[in-house]
């Protein structure tokens, strides 16, 4: 162990001449401590929310969505479409319908989205995890059925079992508008609600009607064309790689993008809250390293005698300096470690054993938590620069007149 940070030691837990100067470090300490615990606290609940809308978009989204970069449809007669059905790594290659539609039920309407999905698509999304009422039945014999978001079943008044259809109509895509009848200018359909799904998520609860693929096709004029494609992988496939190939395969004419990617607005607005949090409590650690500036200042003007007998015994500056930034470092160092394990500790336990709840109105039970390691590399590299720089600067120029002796300065 060096000299120096033997002596630093000494001093840290030492009497000091002026009990303030105890009382500054300890608060020094505490102050590390307790900005690095909020700081692994935060961005560990930030991560857990951030878990939860992943889960609930997953019900919905895909885990890859393929779509045309120019117009709305792509053509899945083509060769490099029909070529991804042929991949052992791909579970099932599902072509979806999406538009805009006018849903009429009884005196009630409102502007939805509907989804054309095949009759089994319930076996290859998590629609059916997302139902609240009914069941996923988006086909039959002689009856065309919808499932519907909950915010859609609230403005139209209707649920499954009903027996009375909800009408979709869309403008004809091929046709002009007739002032003498415009009626004839739309084309009609009907289906009966099997269920309804929420995801709590505004964009999808309040919009979203899942219907029969062919219902659409008749709706908006369409034959071998399809809004998107729905990729479902075999279990354990590297997604990434997946998304590699296919995009390979098809071109730079389609955008192939992951669940992430498919809600990147979201996602990225998440993000900048959690990094502009982390940034805010950085700056609040920064005014609490003041208090380890403070302690090392004052602990030096408390140690001058100290210091004129080192250099009697041959001390240089060099030495006197790095006891002194050892001192500060090890204040900053002792608060950091204490942070980090309440910090991590408090953030496991709530993720293991949810204790601290939110409440019967919320999504999930408990606070969500996740902790993610190369987050508590980034706090402890902020930490430990924030430290450094406070541990150097009275050292390096607020008490270089105090540490002369025989000419010499530090």
């Amino acid at each position: 162990m060096p000299l120096s940070f033997k002596i630093a030691i000494r001093y840290l837990f030492s009497k000091k001449s002026h009990s303030s100067i105890n009382a500054i470090s300890a608060v020094s300490v505490c102050g590390v401590a307790v900005a690095t615990m909020a700081m692994i606290c935060t961005l560990s609940v930030y991560n857990g929310f951030q878990e939860v809308i992943a889960t609930l978009y997953s019900d919905i989204n895909p885990q890859i969505e393929i779509t045309a970069k120019e117009g709305k449809t792509i053509d899945t007669a083509i060769s490099q479409i029909a070529a991804l059905s042929e991949k052992d790594w791909i579970a099932s290659v599902t072509p979806i319908i999406e538009d805009e539609a006018l849903a009429v039920f009884g005196e009630r309407q409102i502007p939805v989205t509907l989804k054309g999905v095949p009759d089994n698509y319930e076996r290859v999304s998590g629609l059916n995890k997302a139902l609240i009422d009914g069941c996923v039945a988006v086909g039959d014999t002689a009856l065309s059925y919808a499932v519907i978001g909950v915010g859609v079943a609230n403005n139209l008044q209707v649920g499954s079992g009903f027996m009375s259809p909800i009408e979709l109509y869309t403008p004809r895509r091929k046709a002009k508008i007739n002032m003498i009848d415009p009626m004839s200018s739309f084309n009609k359909g009907e289906v009966f609600c099997s269920g309804v799904f929420s995801v709590s998520q505004p964009e999808y609860d309040d919009k979203i009607i899942f219907v029969p693929i062919n219902i659409c096709r008749e709706l908006f004029d369409y034959t071998t064309e399809a809004s998107s494609l729905e990729i479902k992988l075999i279990s354990g496939t590297n997604e990434r790689q997946a998304k590699n190939d296919i995009s390979e395969l098809l071109g730079d004419g389609y955008s192939v993008k992951n669940r992430i990617e498919q809600q990147s607005q979201a996602f990225s607005m998440m993000q900048i809250e959690k990094w502009i949090t982390l940034e805010i409590l950085s700056f609040v650690l920064l005014i609490a390293a003041f208090n380890i500036v403070g302690s090392v200042s004052m602990l030096i003007i408390d140690k001058r005698d100290n210091i004129n007998t080192l250099y009697n015994m041959g001390a240089d500056s060099g030495l006197i300096s790095k006891i002194f930034f050892a001192e500060g470092c090890l204040i900053s160092a002792i608060g950091a470690a204490i942070g980090l394990i309440i910090g991590l500790g408090i953030s496991l336990v709530q993720e293991h054993f949810g204790l601290l709840k939110m409440g019967d109105t919320f999504i999930v039970e408990a606070y969500p938590v996740k902790v993610i390691w190369t987050d508590i590399f980034a706090v402890i590299f902020i930490v430990s620069l924030i430290g450094f720089a406070a541990a150097w600067y009275p050292v390096k120029y607020l008490n270089s007149r105090t540490l002369k002796f025989k000419g010499q300065e530090i």
